[in-house]
Formats: C-alpha cells, sequence, structure tokens
C-alpha cells in the first residue's frame, strides 16, 4: 500500500474523530460566538490601514446565506452541519470586524494635528478626575480661539493646577461650562510598539486634543445652544454626583485609606498616592481598586441578603409575600446605581450583566448557567464597545471570571463534600482553602495577560490575597455599603472611619509582602502572536469539558515560549527624536543625554523587563550631559549635534542637529 493511501484513510478518521468530538460538546458550541467576535475585531484592528466596510458585510451576508442553506438542509435530513459549522467561522469574525468599523466611524471627530496654543477652550465640563498633582478635566467644547468650527475638537482633556482640586474648585463641576488658556497637543500614540495607544482610546472617546492650563478657569455663562439633551443631561447629573461624593469621602476619610475608599465607591483613584499603589501591584492587590466582579457581587450580595433578612423579620410578610424576589429587585437596582456610581468601566459592565441575569432569573423563578453569564456579557460588550478587546480591563476582567466558573465546574463537588463534613473548623479551612484557589486561578488566568499589558508578576500574590480578600469581603464594602445608605443623611463618616480602619489593615499587608526581596517580577513584552497563542489556548481549554480541551496547554506552552522567541529591541527612538536609548551587552539601557520625556524611558524600561535601576546608574534619569570620559568604543556618546550607537556590530549615528550631517 503507498504512502499516499495510508494517510487518505487516516485523515478521514482524524476528521470523524474531531467530527463526533464537537457534536458531543454541542451545548458548548454558543460560548465560542463572543470568542468568533473578538477575533473580527482584533483583525481591524490588527490592519496597518482603515478598511472600507464592504469587507465585514460581504461576509456576514455570505455567512447569513450558508447558515440558511445549512438549516434548511437540516430540516430536510440532510448533512448541513458543515455549512452551519461554515456559517459560524465567516459569521463571527464577520460580525466583530463590522461592528468595530461602525464604532470607529461613529465616532469620528476632528483631531488637532500639530501643537496650539495658547488658546481659548470654551465648554462644557464633561468630567472631572481628582489627582494629586492636579485635577483632569474634559471638556465638551463649544469653540476653540485659532481653530474653525469644522477642525475643533467635540472633547479637550486639560490638567489644571493643584490649586483647583474639587476641594477648592470654585464651583467647577460636571455641568459647568468654563472658558480657560490652553497649550493644545494632539492624542500621544503609543511609547513603543505594541504599547498602549492612548491616541486609539482618545478617539473613541471623541477626545481630539490633550494639554494643559496656562491660567486659572473661569465659569462662564451658558452660551448659545448650550443645552444637553436628556441622555447628556442625566450623564452630567451622575458624573456631578460622583464628584461631589469623591469631596465628602475625602473630607471625612483623608489620607490613602480615604483615596482607596473614594476609589472603591466613586472609580476615581486620583487621591491615592504613588507609594501606596506601587505597594498594591507589588504585593498582586492592584485588582481590589479596579471596581469589577468582586466588587458589585458584594454590594449585590449583601443588598439582596441584607433586605431579604430583615424582611424575613416580620412573618406576615414573609409567609404572605415574595420577599425573595422583593431582595432581587432591590438588589439589582442597587447593582445598577453602584456601577454608575463607579464609572460603568468594561469589568463594571460585566459583572452587572451576570449580576442582572442572576438575579433576574431570582425573580423569574428560572436558573441561571455561569457560563453562558460570561458569554452573554461578553457578547453585549464586544457588540456595544468593540474598542474595549484590545485593553486590559477586558481581557483581564473575562479571564478571570471564565476561568474561576470552569474550575469551579470540576471542583465544586469536592470542596462541597469536604464543607458538609464536618463543623465550624472544617468549614473555615474549607473557605480559605476557597480563597486561596480562587486567587491561584484568577491569578494564573490573568497572568499572560498582566505580563503583555504591565511586564510585572507579583511573586507573593496569593499570600496577600488570603489577608486582603477576606478584609475586603467582609468588612470594607460592608461598611462601604452602609456609608452610601447614610449618605442621604450626612452621617456617612460613621461608616467611613471603620472603612478605613480596614483599608489601613489592606495597606499594611501591602506594604510588608511588597517590602521582601523579589516581590516583583519583571519580564520583556512578549509578542502579540504569542498572546493570541495563550488566548486560544485557554479557551480551548476552559468551554470545553470533555478531555480534549486538554489540547489547550499547548497553546498555552507556545504563547509563554514566545517571551524567548521575541528579544526586546537594541535600539530605541521616540517618534519624536527626543529620546534615545541603546541596550548594553548586559541586557540594561543606557539613555541619551537631553530633555526626553521621563514617562517615555519608564515605559521603554518596564517593556524591556527592566526595573528603573536597570537603567545607565540614574533610575530613570538619564545624564543630562555628555559623558566627557566615554571613549571611542563606548556603547552611546552624544553630543549637542548628534549621537553615536554600537548595536549589535554596526554604528548607528542619530542626528540632532542639522549641522551634524556637514
Amino acid at each position: 500500500m503507498s504512502a499516499e493511501s495510508r494517510e487518505v484513510p487516516g485523515a478521514v478518521a482524524m476528521a470523524g474523530w474531531l467530527g463526533a468530538s464537537l457534536a458531543r460538546e454541542r451545548d458548548r458550541w454558543a460560548l465560542w460566538l463572543p470568542a468568533g467576535i473578538g477575533v473580527g475585531v482584533a483583525a481591524y484592528f490588527a490592519l496597518p490601514f482603515e478598511p472600507g466596510p464592504a469587507p465585514g458585510l460581504v461576509l456576514l451576508v455570505l455567512a447569513i446565506a450558508l447558515g440558511v442553506l445549512g438549516l434548511r438542509m437540516l430540516r430536510a435530513k440532510g448533512r448541513g452541519e458543515i455549512l452551519m459549522i461554515s456559517a459560524f467561522v465567516l459569521g463571527a469574525p464577520a460580525l466583530g470586524f463590522t461592528a468595530a468599523k461602525y464604532q470607529s466611524d461613529a465616532a469620528a471627530a476632528p483631531v488637532i494635528a500639530t501643537r496650539t496654543g495658547p488658546a481659548l477652550v470654551a465648554g462644557r465640563i464633561a468630567a472631572l478626575e481628582p489627582g494629586l498633582k492636579g485635577p483632569r478635566v474634559t471638556i465638551s467644547v463649544d469653540r476653540i480661539s485659532r481653530l474653525n468650527a469644522d477642525r475643533t475638537p467635540r472633547r479637550v482633556r486639560l490638567r489644571l493646577r493643584p490649586a483647583f482640586a474639587p476641594e477648592g474648585s470654585g464651583g467647577l463641576h460636571p455641568g459647568t461650562r468654563i472658558e480657560v488658556l490652553a497649550i493644545l497637543m494632539p492624542p500621544p500614540g503609543p511609547a513603543v510598539p505594541g504599547g498602549f495607544d492612548f491616541a486609539r482610546d482618545a478617539w473613541f472617546d471623541g477626545i481630539g486634543t490633550v494639554g494643559f492650563a496656562v491660567r486659572t478657569p473661569e465659569v462662564a455663562p451658558p452660551g448659545p445652544g448650550a443645552g444637553a439633551g436628556l441622555a447628556e443631561a442625566i450623564r452630567l447629573a451622575v458624573a456631578d454626583l460622583r464628584a461631589r461624593l469623591f469631596e465628602r469621602i475625602t473630607r471625612a476619610l483623608p489620607g490613602a485609606a480615604g483615596g482607596i475608599a473614594a476609589a472603591l465607591m466613586t472609580g476615581e483613584r486620583g487621591r491615592i498616592p504613588e507609594d501606596t499603589l506601587e505597594a498594591m501591584r507589588a504585593a498582586g492587590l492592584a485588582h481590589l481598586l479596579a471596581i469589577s466582579g468582586l466588587h458589585i457581587g458584594l454590594v449585590t450580595g449583601i443588598l439582596f441578603f441584607g433586605l431579604r433578612a430583615l424582611l424575613a423579620l416580620s412573618p406576615a410578610l414573609a409567609l404572605n409575600w415574595p420577599i425573595k424576589k422583593w431582595a432581587a429587585g432591590a438588589a439589582l437596582a442597587g447593582a445598577f446605581a453602584y456601577m454608575l456610581l463607579t464609572g460603568a468601566t468594561v469589568p463594571t459592565q460585566r459583572a452587572f450583566l451576570m449580576a442582572a441575569l442572576v438575579l433576574g432569573a431570582v425573580m423569574l423563578d428560572r436558573s441561571a448557567l455561569s457560563m453562558r453569564l460570561v458569554a452573554f456579557a461578553a457578547l453585549v460588550v464586544l457588540l456595544v464597545s468593540p474598542a474595549s478587546l484590545t485593553g486590559p480591563s477586558f481581557q483581564m476582567s473575562f479571564a478571570a471570571v471564565a476561568a474561576l466558573i470552569a474550575g469551579y465546574e470540576v471542583l465544586r463537588r469536592p470542596l462541597s463534600r469536604l464543607a458538609g463534613q464536618g463543623g465550624f473548623p472544617r468549614r473555615a479551612l474549607v473557605y480559605i482553602a476557597g480563597v486561596a484557589l480562587t486567587t491561584l486561578i484568577a491569578g494564573l488566568a490573568t497572568a499572560p495577560f498582566a505580563l503583555y499589558h504591565f511586564n510585572r508578576f507579583a511573586v507573593f500574590g496569593l499570600a496577600a490575597n488570603l489577608g486582603a480578600v477576606p478584609l475586603t469581603a467582609f468588612w470594607i464594602m460592608p461598611f462601604a455599603t452602609l456609608a452610601y445608605l447614610l449618605m442621604p443623611l450626612g452621617l456617612e463618616a460613621w461608616a467611613l472611619q471603620p472603612m478605613g480602619l480596614g483599608i489601613g489593615w489592606v495597606i499594611a499587608i501591602a506594604e510588608a509582602i511588597s517590602a521582601r526581596p523579589g516581590a516583583s517580577l519583571y519580564v520583556p513584552t512578549m509578542p502579540v502572536w504569542g498572546l493570541g497563542l495563550i488566548t486560544v489556548g485557554g479557551l480551548w481549554l476552559i468551554l470545553w469539558r470533555r478531555p480534549w480541551r486538554l489540547a489547550g496547554l499547548a497553546g498555552l506552552v507556545a504563547g509563554l515560549l514566545s517571551l524567548a522567541a521575541a528579544p526586546p529591541p537594541d535600539l530605541l527612538i521616540s517618534g519624536d527624536g527626543r529620546s534615545l536609548a541603546v541596550r548594553k551587552p548586559d541586557g540594561a539601557l543606557i539613555f541619551a543625554s537631553g530633555r526626553g520625556s521621563r514617562f517615555q524611558r519608564g515605559i521603554w524600561l518596564r517593556r524591556s523587563g527592566l526595573a528603573a535601576e536597570d537603567s545607565n546608574g540614574t533610575g530613570n534619569r538619564p545624564r543630562r550631559k555628555p559623558d566627557p570620559k566615554a571613549g571611542p568604543d563606548a556603547v552611546l556618546r552624544c553630543d549637542s549635534l548628534a549621537c553615536i550607537a554600537r548595536v549589535g556590530g554596526w554604528l548607528v549615528s542619530v542626528i540632532r542637529h542639522p549641522g551634524a550631517a556637514r
């Protein structure tokens, strides 16, 4: 028998095995719909040019046609499975691609191309973000001097002076119309290829320019046509309420504890000191500051069980009325209010959608399928805001919750048996083991995305979370919920003070853990294709149930190995040419002297897997003057005209002044 004749039966057998495996997992097919849509969204943002709407629409129409034909064949007892699968493979990515294109076109607005100003900016405050270095204000623009109406951005984001923080803002609140003299610049792009692209985020937020104020903003009278529509009026009212809540929280609870309390209750983290943020990051506790499923779940649970317990105190109500449904409805309203008050970020939207489905099932006497909840939430978020796929919030929040649900699908019964076979001591141990297991699963699921976006791994994160998560669940968030309820009475300080005590304990844990040697590991950024392999492998592992799911481990391993396949660059030059760095043979970076951006240098160090002390001996601060002792064999030599770098056996000259070319 020839080699060709042996290969064909083998291929047929493999195809049959795959088809049978897919058929046995029929109930999980729908879970892949958000993944397919995500492929289309990712393809749109990966293109180096702006496509037209035709490709996505053509594929979508073709997929619908294949699906209709396949459905007819199935109803006629024909073999239409291949057509149905083909319709899905084409249709889901086409839908994602089309949604991303539509969102991008809908967000189109003028963007300034060059530095402009000082220019007078007049408009209504859309958002006011407090910060220790001064607040940032986003303005819905009426007019900008020096710019024609057709070139005027829809929104502007400016940094104000520290004196104009909300406590002393002199009437500056969302909805206030102001005039301010400012220097305006185009939204900055990524500091390194593949890095965070602020310009892309600004595009979808309608922000066409950023800058800083050069004089005190002045409150201006309403201009012609300054009235807002109903939707905008509601949004401004919520933004104003958030700003006022922030003021009251930080006034009642000053310092780092007040900054974290305000972050948990309003979503604004601008008052958390940088050293506290750094300790939280190094200890693996930064996720406690990002409003997500943990916080929504705690607020919902506190409201649901608390109100149900209160209603159960009345036998007449408990025996004659559906108090469980009443409590579910009240908890749903509370979760929605909490989502609005904390900024309605992507993780919060996902968590609220899942909570709404669970509570809705309670009110309708139905049961909810958890993994289907995650798929539904991802589907809604991707169709409403496709651009969120590219951010760490979407990636990490969905990775964590999907991995936890998949993990507990396997471990729920063993843990339930262990908890039910003993008294309080055993249940307490099972709870501690559950917290540790939850932290471990969520940490492993989010680690690749954290490494890709932040280049850092918290070595002792498990130990820190074992102490901080129970504190957050049983102390901090219950008092936060109570503070909300007491605010209309002006008595929020009664709840904020004990809440601040619990936050202080969490800060102490973070500082103790982060102070340990080697608390954080820095790694270089993996290539995008490596992150893609990890994503596909992880989805394969958690979405299927049968043993073939283990094939996803190959994608995870291959993705992690991509770190070795993509060494960091030897030469880095910023887009404006002001910053320059060369990698030394030992892996450290040496920076050229000059006026380069300190922020950009920090990004370069982090993306190279280096801490600040791994630079040229001055942290993130390069030498301001050329080294007079640098010989002809130095890695980098600079003067006022040019820099000469030795990179991989090449001699590279970077011109800083036209005179260097003479």
